[in-house]
């Protein structure tokens, strides 16, 4: 089912002034959300699938309610919130994303579930739509072979919340076409982000540096150096990050951690990526960080 929430507007707003697109976007979770309110934002109609009619309502719950909050200190007008959100529409069928130029999917981070997606929406896409994945870490090569379109498969990682994060990561499996990478970038510098080009290598740029990182944080924790606290301060203070690295790993989730930090392992196996046993123990208890209410502090 498709729902329609307003017709879309005849103008556009998109920083660059390049072509309005459709975007289908797949993943109702926090990053699809993100995603789909930074693509309306700048004057590209969104729609956006999740397997049900409730999540997929909910992300437009979740636009509407940050759009509210930017009204609300005058960072835009009613005029932008209404045009932005009358650019979402939401659908429990993949179908309804047939006609989309671009579609990006952000769902759980596993590879077998992103492949069968990928093979199922090759199937659906009209044959000029550019596939891609926000996939952290998992190989865009794999998706691509999914495909009768290798050519037109990249990925767009954008970071969370993207909605203020200013980088995404594009990146270029060794099957993927200039036009699909040319396409992807300009479509990401239409939202006012900064474009970064990366090869189709585990954890791209920022993931393969940051999270041997955290891990290590965590591990420095489990061998008495420091409190998780004074860890945090350190790093703020030491080296001027905007966040240590435990209330960093709250905010991006620490299963999604563990995922990245599994996947970086097993592309080349690395006692710094091995997730930490606390890592570990904290997602067996269903303690996942900030979305959770808790993980390594409570919210």
């Amino acid at each position: 089912m498709l729902t329609t929430m307003a017709s879309p507007p005849n103008t556009t707003t998109n920083t660059k002034n390049s072509p309005a697109l459709s975007v289908g976007i797949i993943g109702s979770g926090i990053m699809g959300a993100g995603i789909t309110e930074v693509f309306a934002k700048a004057g590209h109609s969104v729609v956006v699938r999740s397997r049900s009619e409730l999540s997929a309502s909910d992300v437009f719950s979740k636009v509407d309610g940050s759009l509210k909050k930017q009204l609300k200190r005058s960072a835009i007008t009613q005029q932008d919130l209404d045009a932005t959100l009358a650019r979402i529409r939401v659908t429990t069928s993949l179908n309804a994303l047939a006609q989309c130029d671009v579609i990006i999917e952000s769902v759980v981070e596993d590879l077998a579930t992103k492949v069968a997606l990928f093979s199922e929406l090759d199937a659906i896409a009209k044959p000029s739509a550019l596939l891609a994945s926000n996939t952290s870490t998992l190989p865009i090569v794999e998706l691509a072979r999914a495909t009768a379109r290798p050519d037109k498969v990249c990925g767009i990682h954008f970071f969370n919340p993207a909605t203020t994060m200013s980088l995404v990561e594009v990146v270029r499996p060794i099957t993927t076409s200039d036009e699909t990478i040319a396409t992807a970038a300009s479509l990401v510098e239409s939202c006012g982000k900064s474009v970064v080009h990366v090869r189709d290598d585990a954890g791209f740029i920022v993931n393969a540096l940051l999270f041997p990182y955290l891990n290590n944080a965590v591990k420095m924790y489990e061998c008495g150096t420091a409190s998780m606290q004074d860890i945090d301060t350190a790093m703020k203070g030491g080296c001027n990050f905007p966040m240590g690295p435990f209330a960093l790993l709250d905010l991006v989730g620490l299963d999604t951690s563990v995922s990245i930090l599994n996947a970086l392992n097993n592309a080349s196996p690395d006692a710094n990526c091995a997730p930490a046993k606390t890592l570990v123990q904290l997602v067996a208890d269903g303690k996942l960080g900030r979305k959770s209410g808790s993980g390594f502090f409570t919210y």
